[in-house]
């Protein structure tokens, strides 16, 4: 059975305080526009699981979503350029920076990067930022429909050679469209749960 297939929606929260106690969590970040929702809802095999807009920034909180044995997905608000009001993205980089510097239940992050605009300053900034916590990243390049296979090539060699300055850092191609690289990203989050599991024996 997928390590997705049992993903149903849990929680929602727009304050640290209210983050649920207990449980194992990986959590998806990325731009506002590089397709998160949708690669959630892919792994999902779900439609609208997590909230999909073709206006960027409309996931306004931490979203949770639960793969039973107190395992949970973390849908982050995304960065980037998002038509929202100042007071309020001040609030999220707020919350996603707490979140991401002081949340000891977070095992690992999945990056979303769009295959055609991989690496913005912004990724590079969270890469920066986050992987001296010393826990895992795995880069997602969406949309990777929208490149030839020569180009799919290309890009993922690029990105993996400027990822090898970072340890603990991996990456792949991912579809939603074309549902590609879905075997992938569930058994790099998998590994995650249980080793985290198995070191909380």
């Amino acid at each position: 059975m997928s390590l997705f297939s049992q993903l149903r929606f849990h929680t929602t929260v727009n304050e640290l305080h209210m983050l649920p106690q207990h449980g194992l969590e990986v959590a998806f970040v990325g731009r506002s526009n590089a397709g998160k929702s949708s690669a959630i809802n892919t792994l999902a095999n779900h439609v609208r699981l997590a909230f999909v807009s073709k206006t960027p920034g409309r996931t306004q909180h931490i979203n949770y979503f639960n793969l039973g044995d107190d395992r949970f997905l973390v849908d982050l608000p995304g960065y980037g350029y998002a038509q929202v009001p100042e007071a309020i993205r001040a609030h999220w980089q707020q919350l996603l920076g707490n979140y991401l510097a002081t949340r000891p239940n977070l095992i690992g992050l999945v990056l979303i990067m769009d295959s055609r605009h991989p690496l913005k300053p912004l990724d590079v900034n969270m890469l920066d930022w986050f992987l001296p916590t010393g826990k895992p990243v795995h880069v997602l390049l969406t949309k990777s429909d929208k490149l030839t296979r020569q180009e799919q090539t290309k890009t993922l060699a690029q990105v993996r050679g400027a990822l090898e300055q970072w340890p603990n850092c991996s990456v792949q191609l991912f579809s939603s469209l074309k549902k590609q690289g879905m075997e992938e990203t569930e058994t790099v989050i998998g590994n995650w749960f249980a080793q985290a599991q198995t070191s909380e024996m």
